[in-house]
């Protein structure tokens, strides 16, 4: 009985930046509980490696090379994914990052812009054109995938903190508007995860403990670690949970 709760047979989802990191691992993890997934992201290479591990699980996957800091885009993947799938039941907001670390008062504006392009922008946009669906629909699961760096201060990473907070603040939103919908919107909160995208980080010389220092388990998070909350976040066994902030940080928050 509680293990089906956790399934998610005949479920419908599309998973944002999913041609790798822990954009990849939950696109698995959902087909691997039984979903069937449209996939997106800018790169189509790694699209189809991810798109291959679904088919391997015997689901379903539908692959949208998109940029989805365009707001048509966006709107597109989505139309795009309802339309191969029949419907969206499950939306993980997964795309996002930032390619650099810099001072505030030595940031560009062109820099502020592009983070928020892509971690807020894409995130709003992809909700407003699933959430259309889903109300009228009356029911489904979305998750933003925000981070701690939204939960406190972020040295360095201004853009993506704020970003990132920003999410955390849509995401409440949304499920107070959207919570006699059926819809859930929930946010997942990965602490410091060791991905191709912050490899400078953490493989330095020394394994980038500098930058785990206040997380009381000592290590980084593994990307593979995020599977369990988002396919928790995705099924019925949060049925009755909304508007909540997720995190999965080693204990990193705690010491806040």
């Amino acid at each position: 009985m509680t293990q089906q709760l956790f399934r998610l047979d005949g479920k419908k989802a599309l998973v944002t930046g999913a041609s790798r990191g822990i954009g990849q691992v939950i696109a698995v993890a959902l087909a691997e509980a039984g979903a069937d997934v449209a996939l997106t992201a800018r790169g189509a290479e790694g699209l189809a490696v991810t798109g291959k591990q679904v088919r391997d699980l015997g689901r379903e996957a539908v692959e949208i090379p998109a940029d989805l800091t365009s707001r048509e885009a966006a709107g597109a993947a989505v139309a795009e994914a309802i339309a191969m799938l029949g419907r969206l039941d499950i939306v993980v907001n997964n795309a996002g990052g930032s390619n650099f670390v810099v001072p505030f008062l030595d940031m560009r504006l062109s820099g502020w812009e592009k983070v928020l392009r892509l971690n807020l922008d894409a995130t709003m946009w992809i909700c407003q054109a699933a959430g259309a669906h889903m109300t009228a629909r009356g029911s489904g699961s979305i998750i933003n995938v925000a981070s701690v760096a939204g939960l406190a201060a972020a040295p360095f990473l201004a853009p993506y903190g704020a970003a990132k907070a920003a999410v955390v603040s849509l995401t409440k939103t949304l499920a107070s508007e959207w919570g006699r919908t059926g819809v859930r919107v929930n946010a997942l909160c990965p602490g410091w995860t060791a991905t191709e995208l912050n490899r400078v980080l953490w493989d330095s010389p020394d394994g980038g403990q500098a930058t785990i220092a206040n997380v009381p388990m000592g290590r980084w998070g593994r990307a593979e670690e995020m599977a369990g909350p988002a396919v928790f976040l995705a099924s019925d066994a949060s049925s009755f949970m909304t508007g909540q902030v997720l995190a999965v940080d080693g204990g990193q928050t705690a010491m806040a």
